[in-house]
């Protein structure tokens, strides 16, 4: 533990509290969630490359989409057994990576998958596909967040960039994400999930039905 850390996580522990997160901050993930799970009020907060990023109030712009992928993943695990979908939940991949992403599909690891439930009921390792819905975010999701999950091994990672209104999936290939191309009726195929299908044009026109029925 860094001197900095033990200094911080002895003052929470003598004052009978803890130090509250402030934006910014560079901690070891121990310490990040020592502090967050102690900020009761505070629904999200991420440490990304060892940086603390608290979030922002969420617009409909965002839970709009938000929505949409959420429903697109439960689905999908609700047809496909040794799958599972988990929205919003704290995924610990290394010491300065403690994210919180909008939503995700694993392999349960009695059906090959890496990622655990821990003794603290977080998410430990890489799940197979991260999805982050990018407002304001958008240039941490498409830069910091994207080399952390590269780097930890998450092998597909879809970005809904919301002001620009289009998709990034990106497939772990040699180390790196090499975006997938849509199909010729525009839909995205995952390579990891087969029969995880999206629909571009109805996901972007708010077509939730149309983009479940694209399942398999």
């Amino acid at each position: 533990m860094l001197a900095a850390e033990t200094q911080s996580h002895a003052l929470g522990t003598a004052s009978g509290g803890a130090l509250p997160l402030e934006n910014g901050e560079v901690l070891h993930s121990r310490e990040f969630l020592f502090r967050y799970e102690r900020m009761s009020r505070v629904k999200k907060a991420e440490l990304i490359e060892g940086v603390v990023f608290m979030g922002s109030p969420v617009s409909v712009h965002h839970a709009r989409p938000d929505g949409i992928i959420h429903a697109w993943l439960a689905t999908y695990a609700s047809r496909h057994p040794g799958t599972e979908a988990l929205a919003n939940v704290t995924v610990i991949l290394d010491s300065e990576n403690t994210l919180q992403p909008d939503s995700l599909l694993r392999r349960l690891p009695a059906h090959g998958g890496l990622s655990r439930v821990n003794a603290e009921d977080y998410l430990t390792g890489p799940p197979e596909l991260v999805v982050e819905v990018a407002g304001t975010s958008a240039s941490i999701d498409l830069r910091d967040k994207r080399r952390a999950y590269c780097r930890n091994g998450v092998l597909e990672y879809l970005v809904w960039v919301v002001s620009e209104a289009r998709f990034e999936w990106g497939c772990l290939i040699d180390e790196a994400y090499r975006l997938l191309e849509p199909d010729a009726q525009g839909v995205l195929h995952s390579r990891v999930f087969p029969g995880l299908r999206l629909p571009v044009a109805a996901a972007l026109a708010g077509d939730a039905a149309t983009v479940l029925a694209a399942l398999t």
